[in-house]
């Protein structure tokens, strides 16, 4: 059993360049420039939580609205009483996304070469999305159980017992459906891309790379809106 989930866990799209810790083989690719994009996000927080003014100006002007941002998303989606414990995760989730699906639009990752495989956003890769999306299924479990205790299992046969099948469905769909829609909507966006790059004059790509800068935003955006959706139904007082 603890093979097969080994082989399930397993999910290879395209070439890699393997990095082996231990009896583990890791994506490097992903994991240099997941580490490019978080180290990216640290300096721009750190700037801008420097030499704080009541008249916000430069890295805290960015900062600030950001945060001002994620803190109405969040309190939009989980509501009034529960938001503020969770803004970090959200925020997080977020900035991680956003930075991710940017970076590949922007950065030309293809023209640095690797041994095997090439360098793409962290987002492209289906493991990274999985990931994502098993963290946000673990962060509603957690929030309505800690709020609810064993109660929480109550929505499941709500409002009828019969649909218990599908309330527990639903709960295996939502990662799932995180998961490939990020995944699908990068990976075709950095093909179009590419094989435009290879076809034509490098300005006529332009258009759709800024369309591409557009949908990247979007997708962060409803990532984190659902993230936060699933919280606030997890923790939502049922009568």
């Amino acid at each position: 059993m603890t093979n097969l989930w080994f082989e399930l866990s397993e999910v290879s799209v395209g070439q890699h360049w393997y990095w082996q810790i231990g009896s583990y083989s890791v994506h490097g690719q992903v994991l240099i420039t997941s580490w490019i994009v978080l180290a990216a996000i640290m300096v721009i927080g750190l700037l801008g939580g420097q030499n704080l003014k009541t008249i916000p100006e430069g890295p805290q002007n960015i900062t600030e609205f950001v945060t001002e941002y994620i803190r109405e998303l969040a309190k939009t989606q989980i509501g009034e009483e529960d938001y503020l414990k969770w803004v970090p995760f959200v925020g997080t989730i977020f900035l991680f996304v956003f930075v991710s699906n940017w970076s590949g639009a922007l950065i030309p990752w293809r023209i640095l070469e690797l041994p095997n495989g090439e360098l793409a956003a962290p987002t492209n890769d289906i493991n990274t999305t999985v990931a994502l999306a098993l963290l946000t299924s673990m962060a509603y479990f957690y929030a309505g159980i800690s709020k609810k205790g064993l109660g929480y299992f109550k929505r499941y046969v709500s409002p009828a017992a019969f649909l218990l099948p599908i309330n527990v469905l639903e709960d295996f769909t939502k990662p799932l459906s995180l998961s490939f829609r990020l995944f699908g909507n990068i990976l075709a966006d950095e093909l179009v891309v590419g094989v435009l790059l290879t076809l034509v004059p490098i300005a006529v790509p332009i258009p759709i790379m800024l369309l591409g800068l557009f949908t990247s935003g979007i997708q962060a955006l409803v990532f984190a809106t659902l993230a936060g959706a699933y919280i606030g139904e997890s923790v939502e007082d049922h009568h």
